[in-house]
């Protein structure tokens, strides 16, 4: 290298990110992560962040992260968040939610937050299962999937109907933004990216409330290989959740 040239760093770990937390091998929560804290150092706004974690394996990248953390009650999440925005409404604010610490447990905080068009952003990580407990069946568990509590596969008799949480969102009049995204190939990572930073978008022009669902890989739960997970997130759960923006407005009238 001559005495001109520089070197220019082109990847690496965002400096958000803080210590490593460590997740299952082929779990895409910690790469959920990684584009949140890509997103907001985009942004440039690391000191005026405040991330609300829910209980569920999602919140492991979120515990260590060098930013403003709270971690709420088991599906109380968008109610911590609600008020952090309302003390703090300069702050860009945002949850990171399992599916059922969301639509299960939360289903209440979370139809609340819809229902008064809360500023705040939610990120939920659908991996179809409870994945922190044994993988059970969760409101998203998809028609026919084998968890710990449906042996057989889902079934409507016992189990219903999996929950559409990006399509709920979009059909309340305070939402702003809302849409899902998955992580199977480098070109949907960044697609997903996007999605997350129109959301923050949002939140910072203060147009509405803001929601994007990730699907995520859950190899020992889906008893899959990480390869395997990307396929059957391919096969199986994009048909039943397609991926997209849903809702995308400029200001609710």
């Amino acid at each position: 290298m001559s005495a001109t040239e520089t070197k220019q760093k082109v990847v690496g770990k965002p400096a958000l990110a803080g210590f490593p937390f460590p997740s299952c091998p082929g779990c895409q929560h910690p790469v959920v992560g990684r584009m949140v804290f890509e997103v907001v150092e985009e942004l440039g706004l690391g000191g005026k962040t405040i991330v609300v974690i829910g209980v569920g394996c999602h919140g492991g990248p979120m515990f260590f992260a060098n930013i403003d953390a709270i971690l709420a009650p088991h599906g109380r999440a968008p109610d911590i968040a609600t008020a952090a925005k309302r003390l703090r409404p300069d702050a860009l604010v945002f949850t990171v939610q399992g599916d059922g610490d969301c639509v299960a447990i939360g289903a209440g905080p979370f139809i609340g937050a819809l229902t008064r068009g809360e500023k705040f952003t939610t990120i939920m990580c659908n991996n179809t299962n409870y994945g922190t407990t044994g993988g059970q069946l969760a409101p998203t568990t998809v028609m026919g999937q084998v968890t710990s509590t449906t042996p057989k596969g889902r079934s409507s008799e016992l189990g219903g109907y999996p929950i559409h949480t990006a399509e709920l969102a979009a059909t309340f009049r305070g939402t702003a933004y809302s849409a899902r995204g998955a992580l199977t190939t480098g070109a949907w990572y960044q697609r997903t990216k996007k999605f997350i930073r129109t959301a923050f978008e949002k939140q910072i022009n203060k147009v509405g409330f803001s929601f994007v669902e990730v699907i995520s890989a859950c190899p020992p739960n889906w008893h899959l290989t990480p390869v395997e997970c990307l396929e059957w997130i391919d096969e199986v759960a994009v048909k039943e959740f397609p991926l997209g923006e849903f809702k995308n407005l400029g200001e609710i009238t």
